[in-house]
């Protein structure tokens, strides 16, 4: 399961990128708008920082102006991929797009049927939205679970996305389920490093070997 970040901030990026574990970046109107900057540069930066596949979403609503929107977007690089909502208009748009050779992610999924008609227009990726699942008082994990099923038994390629994940345990749970990507925010893919006993092993470590060096020195 690759691991994707869930930013438009350049430090968060780069911060994570240092591990080599970064799979690829998503990105969404809310994300960008956090940043306070020219989306376009803000977008070439990520596309440069990283080299795996990075979703850019699409803001029109209305399909034609949505697919014009799209292709400009995939042309700012090769690893551009588009995100198009799962809507009427955002399938239109994005039959369009796969028609085209350009990658597609289809966001805002939110049950079943919609990542069946994902994986049919030839989507890259489709995302399902785990955490506002939850919200709703439904479960994320098992709308996960059936739409990774689906795609098996009916041999899909479409790569599941699990997104809007909201602690570790999201990532472990999406993992077992099949996800071929896991995307989160910074906090919860520092989380991942994080344990209570790497932190006692290594502290009992270098004091072990403070202590060596301290006899070594009075014997000296």
């Amino acid at each position: 399961m690759k691991l994707f970040l869930d930013t438009a901030s350049i430090d968060e990026i780069r911060q994570i990128n240092r591990w080599g574990v970064l799979g690829g970046v998503t990105t969404n109107p809310s994300l960008v708008a956090k940043e306070h900057a020219d989306p376009e540069q803000v977008w070439k930066v990520i596309l440069e920082e990283v080299d795996g596949p990075i979703s850019l979403e699409t803001t029109e609503l209305e399909a034609d102006a949505m697919y014009e929107q799209g292709v400009g977007l995939a042309q700012m690089a090769p690893n551009a991929v588009v995100k198009v909502p799962m809507t009427p208009d955002g399938l239109t748009a994005g039959t369009r797009l796969v028609k085209d050779g350009i990658r597609i992610n289809v966001t805002l999924v939110f049950s079943p049927a919609q990542a069946i008609l994902a994986a049919e227009i030839g989507a890259y990726i489709v995302s399902p939205f785990l955490g506002r699942v939850d919200d709703v008082a439904s479960d994320g994990m098992d709308l996960l679970r059936r739409i990774c099923r689906i795609y098996e038994v009916q041999g899909y390629e479409t790569n599941v996305l699990a997104a809007s994940l909201r602690h570790p345990m999201h990532v472990v749970e999406s993992a077992l389920a099949g996800a071929d990507i896991a995307t989160m925010p910074y906090a919860v893919f520092a989380q991942l490093v994080k344990h209570p006993l790497t932190d006692v092993g290594l502290d009992k470590f270098l004091q072990d070997w403070k202590a060596l060096h301290e006899e070594l020195e009075e014997g000296a």
